[in-house]
């Protein structure tokens, strides 16, 4: 009663002033609406800004959430918030620009949890492809992925490389590699 004089919930009143709830449950419009826009690097800063005005454009009431990060990375921070809040029914729908903006791999996936967790999935760009069309797109993001994480590991290489020649310039004998890298800032 309470509640309907506060008016989080809507009644009807009968003839004898009853009050009558609506029996489907809460209004969807009281969970909030996520937006997710994300890129792949820092470099990418000013699409990331464009993707979040594009989706606050289309629900300026929406939550939108911007994250940096791989889309075959599972483990963004921001993206397993969510997840988590998908998968208890927090809210009411999630909304991305393209599919790949939530995951590369594994979309099917999410649709699935958002369909048992009542969450609705809006795509505002999906774009059909064919089946060949969609296995290229899939084996050059592979592609680039893998390539950006060579690209990092060479960088690796010559921190490693340029502090066991430190070390070994400054004593001569055996090195400690661990305490060298461990010297130099880089965590293993």
């Amino acid at each position: 009663r309470r509640w309907d004089k506060d008016g989080r919930l809507d009644s009807i009143r009968t003839q004898g002033n009853q009050r009558r709830f609506c029996v489907e449950g809460q209004d969807p419009q009281s969970k909030p609406i996520v937006a997710y826009a994300r890129v792949s690097t820092h470099s990418q800063r000013d699409d990331l800004d464009r993707q979040a005005e594009f989706l606050r454009s289309k629900y300026p009431n929406a939550e939108v959430i911007s994250e940096v990060g791989s889309g075959l990375n599972f483990k963004r921070r921001k993206f397993l918030k969510i997840l988590e809040r998908i998968y208890s029914s927090d809210i009411s729908a999630f909304v991305i620009a393209y599919p790949d903006r939530a995951v590369r791999f594994g979309f099917p996936l999410l649709e699935w949890l958002c369909q048992k967790s009542g969450v609705k999935l809006l795509v505002l760009n999906e774009r059909k492809f064919s089946p060949e069309q969609e296995l290229v797109e899939d084996i050059l993001s592979i592609l680039h992925c893998f390539s950006a994480r060579l690209y990092g590991l060479r960088k690796y290489q010559k921190q490693v490389t340029k502090a066991v020649q430190e070390k070994t310039s400054e004593s001569d004998g055996e090195v400690d590699t661990q305490q060298c890298l461990k010297d130099q800032g880089v965590s293993v």
